[in-house]
């Protein structure tokens, strides 16, 4: 199997209660692989300026991950984010966006990319998207994230994306600002009904929830007594939720499968936000993320033992 991914690449500043970071990797389309590449070999489409270095490029490289799609446009500057977070690491305030090279981003795929067993359409213009899916030789998976943007500005062919794909990732407020639902069933019903057959609710630091047309799963955030920065956590879960899907896509999509890569997306969430931007999964093992879906398992078992009630 092999897993493109179309989106950003980015440098972001982010400061937190716990400290700050004043240039660190970041974007999407980073995040994306670098959690994906535990499972399977991911192509990254994406452009930087060139004041994006080796080291950098090395950085994004980390497990084979390849780059051969990645476009450094001289005399440009790569996009970059700066935000801040409170103590309720659940939202942020952005200081500023300055899209740089990634104003003008066409995407350029390789006959590899293009020809990817699994897609993944990380947060860009629905426009881009589509274009992408014309461009790619039928992907047996594809997947994609959005955001309230273009919920608001570009929603007809957002609605067409999503037409297309066989899984959506959104947060609980874009569903149901998208299918004007008001609550999380209903907006996920909603959206199973326009094509996709799998939606995937993220809730931040309260877990992520999976809907599908077999029924409902939700799995809590793994519990962490140190939470550094959130950035890039959400795209961290769709890197481990796609990329396990992607690895057993020989196999019928059942609901166990898609509970365990849920549980493997949220083990390496919680790898993400353990320290700033991409630092802690750089360094992660195989391993270690074996360890945390394993205790996943163990702390949201019970056992239901009936004591009569009165009725």
């Amino acid at each position: 199997m092999s897993v493109t991914v179309v989106g950003s690449i980015a440098f972001d500043a982010v400061t937190t209660p716990f400290g700050e970071r004043s240039r660190m990797l970041g974007g999407a389309a980073t995040h994306f692989a670098l959690a994906a590449s535990f499972y399977d070999t991911v192509d990254v489409v994406g452009c930087v300026g060139d004041d994006f270095t080796d080291a950098d490029m090395a950085l994004l490289g980390t497990r084979g991950t390849r780059l051969d799609d990645v476009e450094r446009v001289a005399g440009s500057r790569t996009f970059t984010w700066r935000g801040e977070y409170g103590w309720d690491l659940n939202s942020r305030e952005t200081l500023s966006t300055e899209l740089n090279v990634f104003a003008a981003f066409d995407p350029s795929l390789s006959d590899r990319s293009r020809s990817a067993d699994v897609l993944f359409l990380a947060n860009i213009q629905p426009q881009l998207q589509l274009r992408v899916l014309e461009l790619c030789e039928r992907p047996r998976l594809v997947a994609l994230d959005s955001m309230n943007l273009w919920i608001e500005t570009e929603r007809d062919a957002l609605l067409e994306v999503i037409e297309r794909v066989d899984c959506v990732l959104l947060n609980d407020a874009e569903l149901r600002q998208l299918t004007e639902r008001p609550s999380l069933l209903a907006a996920a019903g909603e959206l199973l009904s326009w094509g996709p057959d799998v939606v995937i609710a993220k809730q931040g630091e309260y877990g992520a929830a999976l809907i599908t047309a077999d029924g409902f799963f939700a799995l809590p955030a793994y519990p962490l007594e140190s939470v550094i920065d959130p950035t890039g956590a959400g795209d961290t879960f769709a890197g481990g939720f796609v990329g396990y899907v992607g690895r057993h896509l020989d196999e019928p999509m059942g609901n166990e499968m898609l509970r365990c890569a849920v549980a493997h997306g949220t083990a390496l969430a919680s790898f993400n936000v353990e320290e700033f931007g991409v630092e802690r999964v750089i360094r992660l093992g195989a391993e270690e993320i074996e360890e945390r879906v394993t205790e996943l398992s163990r702390i949201t078992q019970f056992e239901h033992a009936p004591i009569g009630l009165m009725s």
